[in-house]
């Protein structure tokens, strides 16, 4: 049988997270561990949306979630030992360090957080479910509805589709109107409502919300880009970019998933041929179709897999670095750093006298960060900008992974990095530990007296 995608299934399976994250809340009774001590691993495929909210909700709790290694969706995910665990064989799952099991995204990110995104008082912890129910009954249906026909990941209807259109626009003018007066959805700090909802917006906004289409919802606007540009959410989803015009729709798309979900199925079918019985009594829930083409997109190569990750942890230094001052973060830098594996280089930028405007010069810093997306995985700096309006300099600090020059290794890297000079630094030297200091803590002034005036932090 052929690859066939049904809405009504895609959004029935998929998106089911509602219900069972309120089981899971409606059965606590003694407040969850703090979130610094939850800890355990991860199980979902790369850019998986919904796993996003457990990994930003760690980034902001401190929690220790792992990655579950060589994980391949379709196949771990149908592994005996896995469904002995996950017995739906759904991800994202996760697995905490004293062997306990939980299941849909909602609650695993509710698990991992503190109690600042939780809701720190019974009327903070309603509307924090609130919301997470409402982004999963109203915003994804409808985001799933659009965005997925012209992914190709379900067939075309333009009656559904045009439908879709009028919820997106319902509940973006719904949104819109209760953030007139509000900075947050729940309280005045970033809560998981925040997270749930800005990832459950994700698509709409990276394929279908174009200038035009987003210009009627300012204040959403504000709010969503006010998240994800938060240092925890851009250390797991990367410098999110933007639609500059809508996705269009393209049958050849679908056509070609059905050619891929053919050829997947027949393989399916040769191998369950070869399964023992004992292993076909197992009742074995079939990878949703979407997920599988989700899971399936091409992923770049990257040039820091290939080198020795050493001792060094790369997203515990960053945790580290977000989440405490500069009197704790830098030396507990210099206990963890892995010079055999990783290097610090300083970088200066060539044309001091073309920068003009303190705000452009920063632009320029942070338009290199967000081409530079793919180098997060391995890599940090702190650029900083010293002085005022014409008459500033541009300079930092880089770490990463390996002991070459970084950017000519991937075509991707190749931003900008020609308009800097690099210079690798010794560990070793008393001068780089106060470079790394003075760069990571955002103070002192160049070499010429220009004094600390903005800094960016790519991670």
């Amino acid at each position: 049988m052929g690859l066939r995608l049904r809405s009504d299934r895609v959004l029935r399976e998929i998106f089911d997270d509602v219900n069972a994250v309120s089981r899971f809340l409606a059965g606590l009774r003694l407040p969850l561990p703090v979130a610094a001590m939850a800890s355990g691993t991860l199980y979902t495929y790369p850019e998986n949306f919904r796993a996003y909210k457990a990994l930003i909700a760690a980034q902001f709790s401190g929690a220790k979630v792992n990655l579950a290694k060589n994980f391949v969706f379709g196949e771990t995910n149908k592994s005996p030992d896995f469904l002995k665990k996950f017995p739906l064989g759904k991800v994202p799952a996760f697995e905490t360090s004293d062997g306990k099991y939980i299941t849909e995204s909602n609650a695993i990110a509710y698990y991992v957080a503190n109690d600042q995104l939780r809701g720190k008082s019974d009327l903070e912890h309603a509307q924090v479910m609130q919301w997470l129910s409402f982004a999963d009954s109203e915003i994804l249906p409808a985001s799933s509805a659009w965005v997925f026909p012209l992914l190709g990941i379900m067939p075309y209807n333009k009656q559904n589709v045009e439908a879709a259109k009028d919820d997106v626009k319902k509940t973006l003018t719904f949104l819109n109107d209760y953030l007139l007066t509000r900075t947050y959805l729940v309280g005045e700090r970033i809560s998981l409502a925040d997270i749930s909802m800005a990832m459950t917006l994700l698509y709409l906004y990276q394929y279908i919300l174009e200038p035009s289409l987003r210009k009627p919802y300012t204040n959403v606007n504000r709010w969503f880009q006010t998240i994800i540009n938060q240092p925890q959410v851009i250390a797991v989803i990367g410098a999110f970019k933007l639609a500059d015009k809508t996705l269009e729709y393209d049958p050849k798309k679908y056509s070609e998933a059905q050619g891929k979900g053919k050829k997947d199925k027949k393989e399916k079918e040769a191998k369950k041929e070869k399964e023992s019985k004992k292993d076909k009594k197992e009742a074995i829930e079939e990878p949703d179709e979407a997920e599988t083409i989700l899971a399936a997109e091409p992923k770049s190569s990257n040039p820091f897999d290939s080198m020795p990750k050493g001792t060094f942890d790369m997203d515990d230094f960053k945790r580290c670095y977000s989440n405490e001052d500069e009197a704790k973060s830098i030396p507990y830098f210099w206990e963890k750093f892995d010079p055999e594996n990783y290097s610090i280089w300083f970088c200066e930028y060539k044309y001091p006298d073309e920068l003009t405007k303190v705000f452009m010069s920063c632009n320029l810093i942070s338009g290199m960060y967000q081409r530079l997306d793919k180098m997060r995985k391995a890599a940090f700096a702190s650029v900083c900008l010293f002085g005022t309006d014409n008459n500033s300099t541009i300079s930092g600090i880089w770490i990463w992974r390996g002991h070459e020059l970084a950017f000519p290794l991937s075509p991707d890297w190749q931003i900008d990095y020609e308009s800097y000079t690099w210079k690798k630094l010794d560990p070793k030297d008393e001068k780089t530990k106060e470079l790394v200091k003075q760069y990571l803590s955002w103070s002192g002034a160049d070499k010429d007296g220009r004094e600390f005036n903005q800094g960016k932090i790519f991670k």
